[in-house]
């Protein structure tokens, strides 16, 4: 099988990197970059195509890349004004300062 042969992926596994470069195009990223990160994402996930055929094919392996949801976020934040995140930022630096001084005495 060469190499970039896509014959042992299941068709969830190739819904699922369509997905992933789909995502990845509409932040900015070529078509040929978003496809090599979405089947590396895949091939992270899943180990792998999951057809018959292979030496270790077919076990379920989890799904580690998923469990990074909800750390991309930010949207909340940048609608906020300036002046609110700086006074948030300000009192989170006297917190931590008045944290320290208690744990050195």
């Amino acid at each position: 099988m060469p190499r970039g042969d896509k014959s042992k992926y299941t068709d969830k596994q190739e819904r699922k990197a369509d997905h992933i470069a789909e995502g990845y195009e509409k932040r900015g990223v070529s078509e040929k970059e978003a496809k090599r990160r979405a089947w590396a994402t895949v091939n992270k996930d899943d180990g792998g195509g999951k057809k018959k055929g292979g030496s270790g094919r077919g076990t379920q392996t989890g799904h580690p890349a998923a469990h990074k949801g909800g750390r991309k976020g930010g949207t909340a934040s940048a609608r906020r004004s300036a002046a609110s995140r700086s006074a948030s930022a300000k009192k989170a630096a006297a917190t931590r300062k008045r944290n320290a001084r208690r744990r050195a005495s």
